[in-house]
Parts: C-alpha cells; sequence; structure tokens
C-alpha cells in the first residue's frame, strides 16, 4: 500500500510541478522610456512551497487524519495525529541528518532564503506548541470550534507571511537585498543572506551587481542588456548565458571524450545541464520515487530521448521526391562563355520515374543585360526524352562584336513538362493530356501513372564575357557571412568585363574583431589568372573554438591588379594574330585591368549553425516540467510497463545503463499499481489540473484503506495505533521524502529543497491535517450540541516532546552556519558532518522511545 501510494504521489506531484512551473511574458517599462518583455513565473516560489508542494508531499498524512475522523463518525482517533506528530519528527531528525551526511566532504549546502525558513521553522514550532495549548491548556480534553477553526486559519497566515518575507514587504524591505538571473530560465529571482555576492549572482557590463548604488538599478541595469523583444531570456544573463553554458558543455565534453559520437555528446550535455538547473521540492520527490519503484532516472531517459530526437533532426534530409515522377531540369544553375565563341551548348538532365516514358519540356531564352539579336540568338523549341535517354542538349547562339562592354546575361527557361508517351500504350491526344500531373486514359495498368515535373534548376543563367578587355577584377559582394566550422572558405574572385591576357592580384587579410591565430590565419599572395580565367578561388582557413554566439569580423583586401602577359583575343592563333600600331596600343592601354566595386570583402565569422541549432534544441527541452510531465495516456502505459535502471555513480556521463536486479524486483512489485494509475489524465492536461484532481482523489481512497490496514496490523502485533502511526505509518508514508531529499542534498547547490521545506511540510500537516479533520468534527458536534472530545493523553506527550527536541536541532543547524563550525546547514567536514547526523539520529530515537513508553504508561504523560 505505501509503494501504491508513493506511486499516485509521484503523479500528484508531476502536476504540481507541471502547474506551478507555467510563466508568463510580462511588459516592463525602462527608465528611458523602451519597453521590453520578461518571462515571470506565475506561481512565487515561496508560496508553491508552502501550498501544492507541501501538499503534495503531505497529502498522506493530511487525509487520513480527516478520513479517520469522518470514518469513526467523528470521533477523535489517534492514528491520524499521531502519524502526522510520527511524520514531523522524522522528517526533522532523519532526513535532516542523511542530508547533512550525504553531502560530499568539505562541500556546503546553505538555505539560500533564510527568512523564509525563519517564518516557516517558527510556524513549525508553533504549530505544535499551539496542539499542546488547546490539548492541555486552554480547553482540556476538548477542542472548541474557534480553536478548531484557527488552526485551520493558520495556515493561510503562514503562507502570507511568508510571502511577506519573500517579497520583502512590510518591515521586511528594509534589509539588505539583491536579485539574480536565473540562468536557465532568464526569470528574475531575489535573493538574501549575507552581504557578500557569489559567482552565481549577476553582473552587467563587466560589473558585480554591487556597484550599483541602489538595488533598483540592479533590476534597471540587467533589463538595459536586454534586446527588443527578447525577454530576460535574450538578456546577457537570460537564456543567452544559459546556451553560452550549453555551448561550452557541450565543447568541453568534446574534448574530453573525443570517441563519443554527437548523440552521445547532446546526450550528456543535455545530462549535465538538468543536473546542474535549479530543482523544486516536488521534482526530487518525482525523481526519488521512480528509481526507487524500477521507472529509472528520469533526468537521464529525458536526456536520451531528447539526444536522438536532435541527432533525428540533423540528419533528416529534404522532402522526399515522388518515385511515380519525372523531373526535368538544367545540370547547372549557371553557364559562361566568351562572346566569340559562335554558340553555346546546354544540358538538360531526367531522372527518376519510369525510364520507359517519352517525356517533353519547353524551353525558351529571355532577355537579361544581354539582348537577344544583339548579343545573342533568340531561341525556343521543345526537348523530347525517348525510353532511355537522360540528357539532351540545346543550343544558343552568341553573338559576336569588338566594343569595349560589360559582361552581359541572359535566361533559359524550362516550361511545360509532359508524358507523351507510355510504353506498351498509343500516343495520346493532346486533349487527353493535362499539364504535368495528367492521367492517362482507359487500358492503363492498376499501378500509380507517372507525372513529369519540373526539377528544381529550372531556370539556367547564362553569362556572355566580354573578351576584349583583360578584365575588371572584384567581390561578388562587399561581405560575406561564415560559419566557424566551415574549416576552410572559399571566396570567390571575379573577373569581368574581359578576360584577356595574365593578370596578377595581390590580396592580403586586415585583422578587425577577428584576430589572426585565434579566429582565422592570415594569408597574403598573389591570385594569377591565365588568359581567358575567368574566375579564382581565395583560401582562408577559419579556426573553430565551438562558441554559441559569435560575431568576429576581418577583411580581405585586394591589390592592384598587375598584367603581366598580353594575352591573343580568344579564338585568335599565332598565326592571325593582327600587328599592333600606335593606335592600337592606345586602344590596348584602354583595356588594362583594374579593380571593380568591391575591392575589400568584410569577412563576418558566426557561430556554427548545427552547432547552435543543436544547443537552441537542448535549452528548449531543459524545461523540468517537460522532465516529468507527460503528454499522452500511450506514454504513461509504456512508462508503466518498461523496467529502466535506477541511479548510479556515473552522474556525469549522463548514460543510460541496464536495468539492475533490484530494479526488476521493485517493478514487479509495483508493476500492478503503474498499470492502474496510468489511467490518471496526463499533465498535459488542463495544465496539469485534471492530474492534480484525480491524483490526489485516489490518495484519499488509498489512505482510507491505508489507516484501516494500519490499525489491523496494530492489533495483530499488539501495539496501540499511536505507536503504530509513530514508529510504522509515519515512516512509511516519509520514504519517498526521505530519498528525494538525499537527491536533493546532493545535486542542489542550496538547502532549501533538501530541508528548508521540512518546516514548512511540518506546518502544513498541523493547519491542514488536524485543523481540517478538527474542524470538521467539532462543527458537526457543536450542530448537536455536544463538544467534541479530544483526550490529550499521548498526542499532547509526543508533541512536547517533539517540540523542545526541534528547537535543538533548528539551533543545531543555524550554529553549523558559523564559518568556523561547517559553513552551512548541509555537509562541512566529516567530523562535523558524522557528530551532527549522530545526534540528529539518536534524538529521533529518543523520541520514538519516549512517546512509545508514555503509550504504555511507563512514562507519566499528561
Amino acid at each position: 500500500m505505501f509503494l501504491g501510494m508513493s506511486i499516485i504521489a509521484d503523479r500528484f506531484m508531476s502536476s504540481i510541478e507541471v502547474i506551478t512551473s507555467q510563466e508568463k511574458e510580462i511588459t516592463i517599462k525602462k527608465p528611458n522610456g523602451e519597453t521590453t518583455t520578461a518571462t515571470v513565473r506565475i506561481w512565487n516560489e515561496t508560496v508553491s512551497n508552502l501550498t501544492l508542494m507541501a501538499l503534495g508531499s503531505s497529502a498522506p498524512e493530511i487525509l487520513l487524519s480527516v478520513i479517520e475522523v469522518v470514518g469513526h463518525k467523528f470521533e477523535a482517533g489517534s492514528l491520524g495525529p499521531s502519524t502526522i506528530v510520527g511524520s514531523a519528527a522524522f522528517n526533522m531528525f532523519i532526513i535532516i541528518a542523511i542530508c547533512v551526511y550525504v553531502v560530499p566532504d568539505n562541500e556546503t549546502r546553505r538555505i539560500k532564503h533564510l527568512r523564509v525558513f525563519f517564518v516557516t521553522a517558527a510556524w513549525s514550532v508553533f504549530a505544535y506548541i499551539w496542539l499542546y495549548l488547546i490539548l492541555a491548556v486552554i480547553s482540556p480534553g476538548e477542542v472548541e470550534v474557534w480553536e478548531a477553526v484557527l488552526t485551520f486559519m493558520f495556515f493561510p497566515l503562514c503562507v502570507v507571511q511568508a510571502w511577506i518575507a519573500d517579497r520583502r514587504l512590510l518591515f521586511y524591505k528594509y534589509v539588505h537585498k539583491r536579485y539574480r538571473a536565473d540562468k536557465n530560465r532568464g526569470i528574475i529571482i531575489e535573493t538574501e543572506g549575507d552581504g557578500m555576492f557569489t559567482k552565481m549572482d549577476m553582473e552587467m557590463d563587466g560589473q558585480g551587481v554591487n556597484s550599483h548604488p541602489h538595488p533598483k538599478d540592479v533590476l534597471d541595469g540587467m533589463l538595459e542588456g536586454v534586446e527588443e523583444g527578447g525577454g530576460l531570456g535574450a538578456g546577457p544573463d537570460g537564456d543567452d548565458e544559459a546556451r553560452r553554458d550549453m555551448a561550452r558543455t557541450l565543447k568541453e565534453l568534446k574534448q574530453r571524450h573525443p570517441e563519443k559520437d554527437m548523440e552521445q555528446l547532446i546526450e550528456m550535455a543535455n545530462y549535465q545541464t538538468l543536473v546542474q538547473q535549479q530543482k523544486s521540492r516536488a521534482f526530487y520527490r518525482i525523481q526519488a520515487t521512480r528509481m526507487m519503484i524500477g521507472a529509472g532516472n528520469i533526468l537521464k531517459k529525458h536526456a536520451a530521448d531528447q539526444a536522438r530526437k536532435v541527432v533525428s533532426c540533423h540528419e533528416a534530409s529534404g522532402q522526399e521526391e515522388d518515385p511515380h515522377t519525372i523531373y526535368l531540369q538544367f545540370d547547372a544553375t549557371h553557364y559562361q562563355c566568351f562572346e566569340n565563341c559562335g554558340s553555346l551548348k546546354l544540358a538538360v538532365r531526367r531522372h527518376g520515374g519510369e525510364a520507359g516514358c517519352t517525356v517533353k519540356v519547353d524551353y525558351r531564352t529571355e532577355d537579361g543585360t544581354a539582348n537577344a539579336g544583339s548579343d545573342y540568338e533568340f531561341a525556343e523549341g521543345t526537348l523530347v526524352f525517348k525510353p532511355g535517354e537522360t540528357v539532351k542538349e540545346m543550343t544558343v547562339g552568341v553573338i559576336d562584336d569588338d566594343i569595349f562592354e560589360e559582361d552581359e546575361h541572359f535566361y533559359v527557361h524550362l516550361s511545360n513538362p509532359r508524358i507523351a508517351h507510355r510504353a506498351e500504350v498509343s500516343i495520346l491526344e493532346p486533349s487527353a493530356i493535362a499539364t504535368g500531373n495528367s492521367s492517362v486514359g482507359g487500358g492503363l495498368s492498376p499501378y500509380v501513372t507517372p507525372k513529369a515535373a519540373l526539377g528544381v534548376i529550372h531556370t539556367a543563367t547564362v553569362t556572355i564575357y566580354d573578351d576584349d578587355h583583360a578584365g575588371i577584377f572584384t567581390f561578388e559582394s562587399e561581405s560575406m557571412r561564415v560559419s566557424e566550422s566551415v574549416g576552410t572558405m572559399q571566396v570567390k574572385v571575379h573577373r569581368t568585363s574581359g578576360a584577356r591576357g595574365k593578370v596578377a592580384l595581390p590580396y592580403h587579410t586586415v585583422e578587425h574583431t577577428a584576430k589572426a591565430g585565434d579566429d582565422y590565419e592570415e594569408v597574403a599572395g598573389k591570385l594569377e589568372f591565365q588568359n581567358d580565367e575567368t574566375m579564382k578561388l581565395l583560401d582562408v582557413k577559419i579556426i573553430d573554438d565551438e562558441e554559441y554566439e559569435k560575431n568576429k569580423i576581418f577583411t580581405i583586401v585586394l591589390g592592384e591588379p598587375i598584367l603581366l602577359e598580353v594575352g591573343q583575343k580568344h579564338g585568335d592563333s599565332n598565326e592571325n594574330k593582327p600587328v599592333v600600331g600606335l593606335e592600337d596600343e592606345e586602344v590596348a592601354k584602354m583595356g588594362c585591368p583594374s579593380l571593380g566595386e568591391h575591392t575589400k570583402l568584410e569577412v563576418v565569422i558566426e557561430e556554427s549553425y548545427e552547432f547552435k541549432n543543436t544547443v537552441d534544441k537542448l535549452i528548449k527541452k531543459t524545461n523540468l516540467a517537460l522532465v516529468v510531465g507527460s503528454s499522452s495516456w500511450r506514454e504513461q502505459f509504456v512508462s508503466a510497463v518498461t523496467v529502466s535502471a535506477g541511479d548510479d555513480d556515473e552522474e556525469e556521463s549522463g548514460e543510460e545503463r541496464l536495468p539492475s536486479c533490484f530494479d526488476y524486483i521493485m517493478h514487479f512489485l509495483t508493476v500492478f499499481w503503474k498499470v492502474l494509475f496510468a489511467f490518471v489524465p496526463p499533465t498535459e492536461y488542463w495544465n496539469g489540473w485534471a492530474c492534480f484532481f484525480v491524483s490526489i482523489s485516489l490518495i484519499g481512497v488509498l489512505t482510507a484503506v491505508t489507516g484501516d490496514l494500519a490499525c489491523h496490523f496494530g492489533c495483530t502485533v499488539g501495539l496501540k495505533d499511536s505507536v503504530t502511526a509513530v514508529v510504522f505509518v509515519a515512516l512509511g508514508t516519509s520514504v519517498p521524502d526521505t530519498f528525494a531529499s538525499k537527491v536533493a542534498a546532493i545535486q542542489d547547490q542550496y538547502a532549501d529543497a533538501s530541508i528548508g521545506n521540512v518546516t514548512g511540510s511540518n506546518a502544513v500537516n498541523v493547519f491542514l491535517g488536524i485543523g481540517v479533520a478538527w474542524t470538521i468534527a467539532s462543527v458537526y458536534w457543536r450542530s448537536k450540541g455536544k463538544t467534541f472530545h479530544v483526550s490529550p493523553g499521548s498526542l499532547a506527550f509526543s508533541v512536547t516532546v517533539f517540540t523542545v527536541m526541534a528547537l535543538v536541532c533548528v539551533g543545531v543547524l543555524m550554529y553549523r552556519r558559523r564559518s568556523s563550525v561547517a559553513g552551512g546547514e548541509l555537509g562541512g567536514p566529516r567530523t562535523a558532518k558524522l557528530l551532527t547526523s549522530l545526534l540528529f539520529v539518536c534524538v529521533w530515537f529518543l523520541y520514538i522511545l519516549l512517546s512509545s513508553l508514555e503509550a504504555y504508561c511507563h512514562v507519566p504523560g499528561f
């Protein structure tokens, strides 16, 4: 039953994680009047911890108390209240003892929200003092309606005061405060504690937060770095920093594990990011439960799944071509020729579809800067591909002249592809053929009718080079962008308006923000263009340092071209070379090589698109709500019947391993519950609320059954209900919390998720578990004209013992914050850890011993 309750509580906590992780965008106005958007959590962290998350963690104890009162005809029982006190004792002593010890040696974990911790700790101690007062002082043996209602009302008062402390309202606003930006989600988070700032705190423009004269300037400084429309996620300390961290992680892993493929590296990087991300109490509770029941490490499973999806996206090619379609296209997009070449042949290729079909396609020339009749001969016609033919050529005439002119171009278009004849089928009438995608009439075989279509390259550009000039040398454009992962970039240097003679073209690189040796390799030299050569490639090696965002610039500069040798006109030979006179020499000087429009090429080195795309996809998948939530019933049932590996020591790898024997045993013990609770609505429905209400209803049903079984167990072994509740029931309901706090203490950088919520949960147990149950009972008996009787007995004694011991433990934790002792509530030197853990465990055994002795009247009670 405890396993079943843990599994349905896991579903309940999943819904809470999804609900509390919801975000919204708000518009913030900067001091200069500009506006920007910011992403903020809908739920305040403190409020969610004290309400939904504390309710999820304590739901079995709270419902057990309520169901016991209602089930016993509104008479007070000892099982529910004693379970609440026993669970509080286990949480305060055993869980904290484990958390203190499991932190690695010489590492510490401090409570971040210290003010909130003080508020919840004070309320948790007051809650049990209040129980003692109403049981043994104010109205001994009776619970008045006002006492029960006030007990319940303390819950919203506790939440409000904790929220005020968290938001620094009222007198809290005079306490030192600061802001930081959540590195993973880009959300504004207010922090408190000591006056010194840690490296996790936000820095703007190279200055620490303390450099601002007022804390408000911190937020203003952060917003000033936000790009318009980007929200906090686009600021220097928002999602951009998270992406840079992810890129840095990928780069480090690639260097440490060169033998790993991309999928493994992405999986490891995703896992490390998820591990380092700050998590809620609900997440640790879910993770602990799933590892305990053989459902595996959810972080590793999510990381592996997302790695496979990212890699599959990279490997996905473009749209597949229709296998029944015949495609017709040019071999190339560009063709070049000299103006006295006479004619130019363009090849059209056929591919795909049936080879036994006769296919036709029309072609037609179109003017660009070249004009039909003066620069080239207009051409129009139809190409016919007979069965088996894959290539056809068309011929376009080129007209020569002796006038210096710019290079000119014209276009050749393909159009109207169609099936003209199919093997074993007579030629069709024109009326039976539709354009491109027509179907053939009767008498066809049942398989798909072939179609004809134009390929990607259905327009070709023909450039006519002037051959009367040495040429004008230029880059294609004034700037270009290149990925840092390109290796060696190739830059085209064009020779236009002539290609006569042998010309040397000097070039060199110039640094700007990109530095030679760091971002690219410096080059300088000369390109030699031979006679009739119209284009050369200039190679520059780009150095890849795998930065997430990169925008560095250098320039390639062309020098004045040098005519090395006057060439012959294209098509001439030494035999027919004309004699050069004085007038012709002057004309030749006019044809000397020169620089064109783009003599400088600005090269912008950008981050690798593939690398950046990979990082972006990973960042989108590091939302913890996606990790713990579910999107469909199919996903839930598949997860329910699948055995996965639990936790292991290889945290860095993030790689999934094979399930152990223990994983299989726990899976078979819990598979009934997992399949049963797979019927609970997925967390994606109603933003988690459907799962929330169904889960808490099922927790109530299981709690009622558990209460009856606990009573029968106590009767069987001869234990009183109060002892059974304090020892066994409280232990059973607290096991998932124990594993959750252990994982949180190891992985989280703060102590809030591991012990900070213990005090809040203990207070909620009393205010809701006992407050609601006793309010219902006292109102019922008041309506009958009677009073609700509660024997102080064992409960008052247990409450008193627990309160005294809890005060001692809180004092010990605060003493451990001193740098001379441990430096934090958790961890520290091995000796300090061991002594603290032993003290807390001994206190718990002492509490169990005294409560049991009092129950059997060996120690006088109240």
